[in-house]
């Protein structure tokens, strides 16, 4: 049995490099580093299967300078320290430092980013980094301060197809059987432009089929396959930005774009719950007091699907996300207690005021607890002015009522009461 499609058509150079032209096309930063044959220790980010570990190799390749590699999945402190001392024996005067390379990194811990620290300082070794998840949360400070970053990107339709064809034209395997791609588009929807899962799919699909003359449709990858193309690591950054367009589309009121990342999401295989507390979320911190019943709905809808579950309870939810999407938008409960818990913090433990505390003790009264404190339901309107806020904090202000029919009722209310 050889090599699998994507180690035989793993690219040798950057000619033969596809995509990330931001970074190694005619021009871009990385590609100008690597002619001048010079490079720093870098992070590179993106998905899986866009070129992070062939971009790593082509560039030692190119600079022809020892090539180490480590996972992070398996390899230790004790591995690190060894790989750093052959890197220290195999280094030449006025030559580049050697290459050591770390796919996921952001799986290494602590004492093991920690460790690395040293030869990277000093040019023991050049860093290159490979990691799916975003670096400031998984790489530690002094190690990311001592490496560049750039972003790889999931390759593009164009990118892709480029790709088949570029294999079923120059690899030998596949040459010989006479391939013709008469439709892509659940190729490339299961790839999620992923190279190497495209890849992984085109020689699934070619080995399965008897014929020598293969012809690629939808229904025939579909049928090998058999998976849901949507799915995708709860764990992983995907999971991250999807929430966080579905909570950004009902903050900017479009019920479209809501809707849309709360179907990637459930194809996805996302938790009910996760999706739901974050319509509770949603409701109290971006519509908050423009429409409190956007709250009631919300955690209505949690409920709702907590007891009917799959896959009756996408119904509530793409309810509720419509709701909120439409609703008016208000955040000046959010900003107030923001405001508040800095004040706080600022201003520590400031003394609850003598006429406000509770005296449940002969000796609590005799020192003035509770004294003239006035009983608001024995006023009128059930409102009577006095003394709340700590002495030290008069006249401060921590809400303030936002442009919106409800809270301008309140805003009236608050201010024919107070005066203000």
């Amino acid at each position: 049995m050889g090599a699998p499609l994507a180690e035989r058509l793993r690219p040798k150079s950057l000619d033969d490099y596809i995509g990330q032209k931001h970074l190694v096309g005619p021009g871009a930063v990385l590609r100008k580093m690597i002619d001048a044959g010079h490079i720093s220790s870098f992070i590179l980010w993106g998905p899986p299967g866009v070129g992070k570990t062939t971009l790593a190799n082509i560039i030692a390749h190119k600079l022809e300078t020892p090539f180490y590699t480590l996972s992070a999945v398996t390899a230790g402190v004790k591995e690190v320290r060894e790989v750093i001392e052959s890197a220290k024996k195999s280094r030449f005067f006025n030559t580049n430092s050697p290459i050591l390379f770390i796919d996921e990194i952001h799986r290494f811990s602590k004492s093991q980013q920690d460790s690395l620290l040293g030869a990277v300082e000093t040019g023991v070794v050049t860093l290159i980094g490979a990691t799916t998840e975003n670096p400031s949360f998984e790489v530690i400070r002094p190690l990311l301060s001592r490496c560049q970053l750039y972003v790889l990107k999931s390759l593009e339709k164009e990118d892709l197809l480029e790709l088949l064809q570029h294999a079923i034209t120059t690899d030998a395997q596949l040459a010989a059987r006479h391939i013709q791609l008469k439709e892509t588009t659940a190729m490339l929807r299961y790839s999620g432009g992923d190279a190497r899962k495209l890849l992984n799919i085109l020689e699934l699909v070619v080995e399965a089929d008897p014929d020598p003359d293969v012809v690629i449709t939808d229904e025939k990858v579909v049928e090998r396959l058999q998976q849901n193309p949507l799915a995708y690591d709860k764990d992983g950054e995907m999971h991250y930005d999807i929430i966080s367009a579905f909570i950004k589309s009902i903050r900017g009121s479009d019920p479209d774009a809501a809707l849309y990342w709360l179907a990637r999401m459930i194809e996805g295989g996302e938790d009910p719950a996760f999706i739901a507390r974050r319509l509770v979320i949603s409701a109290s911190e971006d519509i908050g007091l423009a429409n409190p019943n956007a709250l009631l709905l919300a955690n209505a809808a949690f409920d709702a699907v907590m007891k009917i579950g799959w896959p009756e309870g996408r119904i509530p939810l793409a309810e509720a996300t419509v709701y909120l999407a439409t609703s008016p938008k208000s955040n000046s409960a959010y900003m107030g207690i923001n405001t508040a818990l800095q004040c706080v913090r600022q201003t520590g433990n400031q003394p609850v005021p003598l006429h406000l505390r509770n005296a449940p003790t002969k000796l609590m009264e005799q020192l003035g607890y509770g004294k003239d404190y006035k009983y608001a339901h024995d006023y009128q309107n059930h409102f009577v002015k006095q003394q709340f806020l700590p002495d030290e904090l008069q006249g401060t202000t921590f809400w303030t009522p936002q442009s919106n029919p409800q809270e301008d009722k309140l805003k009236q209310l608050h201010e024919a009461r107070w005066k203000k």
